[in-house]
């Protein structure tokens, strides 16, 4: 008998996930008993003999990059990820435009992972520099296929529109942090500019591109792995570790000193272009620019998480650019 856990956000989401759901139980060879929608690109299915999760992309051409990438991954040796997996179904799937591939699962923690603890932060960080390690003996394989990670160009894209959302922005947030936003900006890409060689002349590896936390998955024997390769580009490995600094940085207060405590970093914040770029704030511009593009400055929960990055986290924040310049100077 089959059952049934699905959850819906969204009006339209419960007919889209039945046609769904139709679709997979006429193409699966296996009896599928359970469907488990986590967003609607990403679902998990149970048969009556395997478990898997479905991801779904809009081009074929990535579904068959990230499949390509996860087997070289895994043949390299870096056997903390997924695979994708290939059941018995009458076709390729594809539904309503989207293109579906077939992952294997894996069982999660009882305790989801984190940037809170210290124990955490460092687990992270070791797997990402396993994962640059095995990256960087096959990068030259992929340097056709994916782009070159440029931080600068990036950043001054967001940059650009987070400026065009000023007008709107000031509604929210108190001019005299706008100011200071914006000068930190300014500050971080005219020093990475001039010493942009830094960034050039590092080794290059397949850099992930998107280390959230929730990309890091603990399955139920307690083993760290790391999940979800949409955003991955050939780059320097400190365009990584930039990410993963600002994304800790918050539940460290914003120190200095304790970042510099990981190896990793040691010999980064010794770079002139890497402290500047440190100063970006890349969290706060990527944030605003989504709630405003989204309308989502409606949601309370998610408009209270910005505001407290932008303005709850504001001075300390300021202490850590301040401490930056004053290494830099």
């Amino acid at each position: 008998m089959m059952t049934m856990s699905m959850t819906f956000n969204q009006k339209g989401d419960d007919d889209y996930f039945i046609r769904l759901l139709s679709y997979l139980r006429s193409q699966f060879k296996e009896n599928i008993v359970d469907m488990v929608p986590y967003r609607k690109s990403v679902i998990l299915i149970k048969t009556d003999k395997n478990t898997y999760m479905l991801k779904g992309f809009h081009k074929n051409k990535r579904l068959q990059l990230q499949e390509a990438f996860t087997a070289t991954l895994r043949k390299e040796g870096f056997f903390k990820s997924y695979l994708f997996v290939h059941p018995q179904i009458k076709d390729p799937l594809f539904f309503e435009g989207t293109y579906f591939g077939c992952m294997d699962y894996i069982p999660p923690n009882k305790i989801p992972f984190s940037f809170e603890s210290q124990k955490n932060r460092l687990e992270g960080l070791e797997l990402l520099e396993q994962y640059h390690f095995v990256t960087s003996s096959f990068e030259s394989r992929y340097r056709t296929i994916i782009p070159r990670g440029s931080i600068i160009k990036k950043w001054k894209e967001r940059g650009k529109i987070f400026t065009a959302n000023i007008s709107f922005l000031k509604y929210f947030v108190n001019e005299k942090f706008i100011t200071e936003l914006m000068d930190w900006a300014n500050w971080s890409l005219n020093g990475m500019e001039k010493d942009r060689s830094f960034f050039i002349n590092e080794p290059i590896c397949v850099l992930h591109g998107d280390v959230a936390h929730h990309n890091f998955l603990r399955n139920s024997n307690g083993i760290l792995h790391l999940i979800d390769f949409d955003l991955i580009s050939i780059g320097p490995p400190s365009l990584d570790y930039l990410q993963y600094a600002n994304r800790i940085l918050p539940n460290m207060d914003w120190s200095f000193d304790r970042l510099a405590h990981f190896s990793t970093y040691e010999k980064l914040l010794g770079e002139k272009a890497f402290l500047y770029a440190l100063a970006f704030p890349a969290d706060i511009f990527r944030e605003w620019n989504r709630l405003i593009r989204e309308g989502s400055y409606r949601d309370q929960n998610k408009y209270n998480q910005v505001m407290d990055l932008t303005v709850g986290q504001f001075y300390p924040r300021k202490k850590f650019v301040d401490t930056l310049k004053m290494k830099i100077n």
